[in-house]
């Protein structure tokens, strides 16, 4: 009868020192990007900061953020951007990924044609996007005026710019389309074989095999979509500038979020607060605010991702 003894307590220290050497890198990296950046966010939110002048103030910070309704309405742009644009940009990318594994003749020309718009370069794709939905000379409307239809005013109202906002989204999902389209290639082709025989149908397919198999691509794609979508910043900033007619001339003022503080989100807020108005405490209050957001979006994704798998 063969006897195991534990390792000794020196084999165990040099494979732990061996760990830590690999593991360093990775270490050092979270320490010097993660933890020192997020206390000195916590320290200077405490402070009257200019870059120049440090002044402990206290929580006046954050009695002014939780009383300032622009905190309020960027707040709710993104949120709604949250429960709105990743949703959407998520089912039309696994569409047309299903699609895409559907069709045998010119696949390899479609997936090339729904992934090029995620090439674009993001400030090109949000001027290009104003000038198709300009209401006055855009050719969208245009179109819809031949068969009768009053388009709207896009990114000049305030009821339409952030689902215009969504549309530009959705149009560039080729990255997501791409790796939903790799998951549904990698799916058993037995399981599908083996629900068609107990009767069946595409949708109960669709629902039983499909979904439970992609589960965590799906995941990926919709915390990394709330994170994207908590962190808005480009598009609608480029796309208020274009539709307002702002200009970088002197003497020119810009206000981000038009129209009507539509497309100011968090990251626009905190961007303008630090950088235009040079509060550096203020805008680490609204940097720690948008932390907390990513990651409770992020913890209810996981949990609730966690629990279907479970349930599954």
């Amino acid at each position: 009868m063969a006897s195991t003894h534990a390792a000794p307590p020196h084999w165990r220290r040099s494979e732990g020192a061996r760990a830590l050497v690999w593991l360093a890198p990775w270490i050092a990296g979270v320490l010097v990007f993660f933890c020192y950046p997020l206390l000195a966010t916590v320290y200077f939110s405490f402070h009257r900061y200019d870059l120049f002048t440090l002044e402990f103030i206290g929580l006046d910070n954050w009695r002014y953020a939780f009383a300032d309704e622009r905190v309020y309405q960027s707040a709710r742009n993104t949120l709604w951007l949250v429960a709105f644009m990743v949703p959407a940009q998520v089912l039309f990318a696994l569409g047309v990924a299903q699609l895409l594994t559907k069709i045998k003749s010119g696949a390899g020309v479609l997936r090339t044609i729904f992934y090029l718009p995620s090439l674009v370069p993001a400030v090109a794709g949000t001027v290009a996007f104003v000038y198709l939905l300009n209401p006055a000379t855009g050719p969208v409307n245009q179109l819809l005026a031949l068969v009768g239809i009053t388009g709207p005013d896009w990114f000049g109202s305030a009821a339409w710019a952030k689902p215009s906002l969504t549309l530009l989204a959705v149009w560039g999902v080729g990255n997501t389309m791409m790796i939903f389209l790799a998951a549904l290639l990698d799916v058993p082709r037995h399981l599908y074989e083996a629900a068609a025989i107990d009767g069946a149908g595409a949708w109960r397919q669709f629902r039983s095999v499909t979904l439970p198999t992609i589960s965590p691509v799906l995941m990926f794609s919709a915390i990394t979509g709330v994170i994207y979508a908590v962190q808005y910043f480009a598009q609608a900033m480029i796309a208020s500038r274009v539709a307002s007619g702002a200009t970088d001339s002197a003497g020119s003022t810009f206000t981000p979020g038009y129209p009507d503080g539509s497309l100011l989100t968090l990251p626009q807020h905190l961007f303008h607060t630090g950088f235009r108005d040079w509060s550096m405490g203020l805008a680490c209050v609204h940097a720690l605010l948008l932390f907390a957001v990513s990651m409770l979006f992020t913890l209810i994704l996981l949990r609730r991702f966690g629990r279907a798998e479970v349930d599954a």
